[in-house]
């Protein structure tokens, strides 16, 4: 008889084989079921903000935590994947979950599922909100909650709680298996955390009609970017706008608003949503100018444009879809570097080719490498790939670490080293880093 898991690493490593096993096919009905037998019928719930989009998701999520907490609010946050360890996906106050009380959380969920399935992410998304319920002692109990949506959003298990105000970053293609071929489809999928009578922003300026056509069905408030609320760059400061309704007339402003701390002028975007949510429910949860201006200015998030202290200039992205890699290049084009080395890995079943064609132009010299696991693509599939869509020199590593041992050996004091292509790829180059 196999032992009950008892540590979090327990936990992880038996929903990894019993859904590789079994796996489970879409449908909130059985989440929905174990939830109301974890926490009751009617939990009593802080407000919530649920957050989808094919990127920026993580960016706005994180804005939104530190503006919360420089306000004086305690905030739960829960993202997916993570970097190093599982514990970052389950953060109060910023602060990555103890895993003994996260262990206890996965018990709990297991008790209350009684024979019904779920997957790795369902049981580990209940999981995470018990223990945003039940906090280690000396853990404040979260005052609200921002939820990031794993994939979609319709069929995603943070989709079985009403979002206070739902938020879609953008729309683009993306797990096009599961979600559909095309923006429409895509977009269909992830406004179905839009609710009735409770604010949607959408950062998407061009959204498709099948996430405008649901609001409208659905009676959701729709603030669309560019439409109902934008941004204007002014250069060391910017400025936000946005409508007192979306298609109203009134325009409020505020100006004199310092650059987030995450680095890239899309970030201004995923600012401009965040301000937008806060905004809707600022009769809940008011937040002084001060308090977006701190927030904005401590925000931090690993893995996004994140450009390490020291030379050669080393940066991180876990771009690893044709959007997420046009942001990047346009990052990479504002900053000037005699030589850059890619540090390339990604999995097999993403836009691949779309990815190198968003980049190419701005990678001197490519260093790629295999992912583990029987998503990851081979290093030299991905070297034929990249050779088709650049000229210059490729070299295939048995690993993402290794690649970045390559191309540091490589390099110039004055150049610099971009790894991206998944969270795989950074988290590799992380664990090198680390002391």
């Amino acid at each position: 008889m196999t032992a009950a898991p008892h540590t979090l690493a327990d936990w992880l490593a038996t929903l990894e084989a019993r859904h590789a096993a079994a796996p489970i096919q879409l449908g909130l009905e059985r989440v929905r079921a174990v939830w109301q037998r974890l926490a009751g019928e009617s939990p009593r719930l802080p407000p919530i903000f649920t957050v989808a989009g094919t990127n920026g998701k993580g960016s706005t999520c994180a804005m939104l935590d530190a503006i919360l907490r420089a306000a004086g609010q305690h905030i739960a946050r829960y993202s997916s994947p993570h970097l190093l360890d599982y514990t970052e996906r389950v953060c109060i106050d910023g602060v990555p979950a103890d895993a003994a009380t996260l262990a206890a959380a996965y018990a709990a969920v297991e008790a209350a599922r009684g024979d019904t399935p779920l997957t790795y992410f369902e049981h580990g998304t209940l999981a995470a909100w018990h223990y945003f319920l039940h906090p280690p002692v000396g853990t404040p109990v979260p005052e609200v909650w921002v939820l990031e949506v794993g994939m979609g959003g319709r069929l995603d298990a943070v989709n079985i709680l009403d979002a206070d105000c739902a938020i879609v970053t953008s729309v683009a293609l993306d797990h096009t298996d599961f979600l559909g071929a095309d923006r429409e489809a895509i977009g269909r999928e992830k406004s179905g955390i839009f609710r009735a009578q409770r604010p949607a922003i959408c950062g998407d300026a061009q959204p498709p009609e099948s996430l405008i056509a649901h609001a409208q069905q659905v009676g959701a408030p729709l603030w669309v970017l560019g439409q109902d609320f934008g941004f204007e760059n002014e250069g060391i400061q910017w400025r936000y706008w946005r409508r007192s309704a979306p298609g109203g007339a009134g325009i409020n402003k505020r100006g004199g608003l310092a650059h987030p701390a995450l680095r890239g002028a899309h970030q201004l975007i995923n600012a401009a949503i965040a301000l937008t949510a806060l905004d809707t429910l600022r009769e809940r949860l008011p937040c002084p100018m001060q308090a977006v201006r701190q927030g904005l200015m401590q925000v931090q998030l690993a893995g996004r444009f994140q450009t390490l202290p020291g030379r050669p200039t080393i940066v991180l992205d876990v771009a690893h879809n044709p959007q997420a890699a046009r942001v990047l290049a346009q990052a990479l084009g504002q900053t000037f570097s005699p030589h850059t080395r890619a540090v390339f890995a990604m999995l097999a079943d993403k836009d691949i080719d779309g990815v190198i064609q968003a980049i190419a132009p701005r990678i001197d010299h490519w260093h790629v490498a295999p992912l583990p696991g029987p998503r990851g693509l081979d290093g030299e599939r991905l070297a034929n790939a990249v050779r088709a869509h650049s000229n210059a020199p490729v070299e295939v590593a048995e690993s993402a670490a290794a690649a970045f041992a390559q191309a540091r050996e490589a390099i110039g004091d004055n150049d610099r080293i971009v790894a991206f292509g998944s969270f795989l790829t950074v988290a590799e180059v992380l664990r090198t880093l680390q002391p």
